[in-house]
C-alpha cells in the first residue's frame, strides 16, 4: 500500500466540540481562561501488564513495587499485519469522516440510538463495512471472542494537531453487551482507566523480578490506596486488539488523554448486544434483525 494511504489528513478548520468538550482548535479561538486546564488529575498511576493481569505502581512513584489484580482485560498484539492495517485505513479514508467531540472524527456503522430514551432506529443502517468481515472472523479464533457477534462498529480518528482525546466514560449497558473490542491502528497509545467509586484498593508488595515473580507468589495485602486517586495505564501497541469485560467494562471508566496521542491514531471499536436483545431477551426479535443487518457486511457510515 502507498504510504499516502495512511498519511495524516489536513488539520480541520472547525471542530465538533460541544459544552465543556474542547480541542486545540476551539481553545485557540476562545483564548482567555481555559477551564480544561484545571481538570483534576489522578494522584497515583499504575501500569497494567498484560502478561500477568496486574496493575503495578509506576516507577519513582509512592506506590512503586506495589500491585493489585486488574481483571477483565485481554490484549492481543499484532492482531493485523502492517499491510492489512494500511488497507483498512485506506478504505476508511474513502468514506466521509464526521466531526466529533474533543478533536476526534468518527464513522458510525450501527443503528441510530437515543440512549436516554432507550429507543433505536434501523433506518439507514446497512451493516458493518465489508473490510471488517475478515477481522470479525479472526476474532472468533480466540476463546475470549469465539461467540462475539458485533452489531456496531465505530471508527474514531485521533490527531495530535487537533488535540484529540476522549474523556473518562462507561459505555452504555442497555444496548451494548458484555465485551467492548477495539482495534488500535497507525500508532501506539495508552488507555487510561479510572474509578469514581468510594472505597480502597488492597495492594500486594510485588516480589523482585516482577512481573514473573508476581504470578508465582503473591504476599497478603499490606497497603491500600483510595480508588478515586488511582489511574491504571494500559499500553496499547500499534495493531493490537483490546477486549474489555467484567470489572474493566462495568466498574472502570476508560479514556484516552491528549498527551498520549503522538501521531495519527485510528481506533475501530466493535460492540455486541446486551442480554435484552439476545435470544430469550425482551427484544430478541429486534436484536436478531440488527445482527442480520450488521453481519451482512454491506454497510456505509450512517
Amino acid at each position: 500500500m502507498a504510504a499516502a494511504a495512511v498519511a495524516a489528513p489536513g488539520v480541520l478548520r472547525e471542530c465538533g466540540c460541544k459544552g465543556i468538550r474542547t480541542c486545540l482548535m476551539c481553545e485557540r479561538q476562545r483564548g482567555g481562561d481555559r477551564p480544561w486546564q484545571h481538570s483534576l488529575q489522578k494522584t497515583h498511576c499504575f501500569i497494567y501488564y498484560s502478561d500477568t493481569g496486574w496493575a503495578v505502581g509506576a516507577e519513582e512513584s509512592d506506590f512503586e513495587g506495589w500491585a493489585f489484580p486488574f481483571p477483565g482485560v485481554t490484549l492481543i498484539e499484532d492482531f493485523v499485519t502492517r499491510e492489512e492495517e494500511a488497507e483498512m485505513v485506506q478504505l476508511m479514508d474513502r468514506e466521509p469522516w464526521k466531526l466529533s467531540q474533543s478533536g476526534r472524527r468518527k464513522q458510525d456503522y450501527g443503528p441510530k440510538v437515543n440512549f436516554r430514551k432507550q429507543k433505536l432506529k434501523t433506518t439507514g443502517f446497512t451493516g458493518l463495512p465489508s473490510f471488517s468481515r475478515e477481522v470479525v472472523q479472526r476474532m472468533g479464533l480466540y476463546p475470549v471472542l469465539e461467540d462475539f457477534q458485533p452489531v456496531e462498529q465505530c471508527n474514531l480518528d485521533y490527531c495530535p494537531e487537533r488535540g484529540s482525546a476522549i474523556d473518562p466514560h462507561l459505555d452504555d449497558t442497555w444496548l451494548w453487551g458484555e465485551r467492548l473490542v477495539s482495534l488500535n491502528l497507525l500508532s501506539p497509545t495508552v488507555l487510561s482507566m479510572s474509578r469514581e467509586a468510594p472505597g480502597s484498593l488492597l495492594l500486594c508488595l510485588a516480589p523482585s523480578g516482577f512481573p514473573e515473580a508476581l504470578v508465582e507468589g503473591v504476599v497478603a495485602p499490606s497497603r491500600s490506596v483510595l480508588c478515586q486517586e488511582v489511574e491504571v495505564a494500559i499500553p496499547l501497541p500499534r495493531r493490537s486488539l483490546l477486549v474489555l469485560a467484567g470489572a474493566a467494562r462495568h466498574q472502570w471508566r476508560h479514556a484516552v488523554h491528549r498527551r498520549h496521542i503522538e501521531g495519527r491514531r485510528v481506533c475501530a471499536t466493535f460492540r455486541e448486544l446486551s442480554a435484552e436483545f439476545r435470544a430469550g431477551g425482551r427484544q430478541q426479535d429486534l436484536g436478531q434483525e440488527l445482527l442480520q443487518i450488521s453481519l451482512s457486511f454491506q454497510g456505509k457510515p450512517v
